[in-house]
């Protein structure tokens, strides 16, 4: 009987001790870059499965290098705009110069020649003869009347080496009688030769060299300045 107890614990001690030499310990589990690793970026945040978690102290100094660059930007922009409104040419002003003139008109009984002052705007020499004519055609004082009617037409203006001609349309509503012409040509010849530059006064009627203007006086070819 005790020989058989005996033998029943020394297989439980064999049975134990085999059962603890077969356990084997278990490694502690190796930190691999998976599913539940960490990475550091280089901004600063930490990735954790796929999740980005940003630091605050980090993500506010990010910020803080974001905003100076916009309101670079900004700058620059408004800079450029500034630039642009700079180049922009200023409008120039009006170039044409002014001058008082003496003219010459005649009185409603057509009994003698009247002196008068006008003053024309003109941008170059040709426009300067050009108003001078045109002041001839009209007047504001009603006791003086005009000797160019306004229906002559003046069509064109030439001037070299102190030569002024004159080209000229008139159709019949604007001829005068003999006095009226006399005073006419009397009246160009002073309001033209009062200019300095102009030495001789050729008048063409549709471009050509007349007798006589209103056919009751003759017409040189060219008037010469009296001396």
């Amino acid at each position: 009987m005790n020989k058989k107890i005996w033998i029943a614990a020394l297989l439980v001690t064999v049975m134990a001790v085999a059962a603890g030499c077969g356990s084997k310990p278990t490694a502690a589990p190796t930190q691999t870059q998976g599913a539940g690793s960490e990475t550091q970026t280089g901004n600063g945040a930490t990735e954790v499965e796929g999740q980005v978690i940003t630091d605050p102290t980090t993500a506010g100094s990010e910020d803080n290098n974001t905003t100076p660059s916009n309101s670079a930007n900004g700058s620059s922009e408004g800079t450029a705009s500034s630039g642009e409104t700079s180049t922009d040419k200023p409008s120039t002003s009006d170039s044409k110069e002014k001058k008082s003139i003496e003219v010459f008109y005649t009185d409603p009984e057509e009994l003698e020649l009247h002196k008068a002052s006008a003053e024309i705007t003109f941008a170059s020499e040709d426009d300067k003869y050009k108003e001078a004519f045109a002041s001839l055609q009209q007047s504001k004082d009603e006791k003086l009347v005009p000797l160019w009617s306004k229906d002559i037409e003046l069509k064109s203006v030439q001037f070299k080496d102190g030569a002024l001609t004159l080209d000229i349309h008139m159709p019949d509503t604007a001829r005068l009688g003999a006095g009226g012409e006399s005073f006419a040509i009397d009246a160009l010849k002073q309001t033209f030769f009062q200019f300095d530059e102009v030495k001789s006064l050729d008048l063409l009627v549709d471009g050509k060299s007349t007798e006589s203007l209103m056919g009751h006086v003759d017409l040189e070819h060219p008037m010469t300045r009296s001396n």
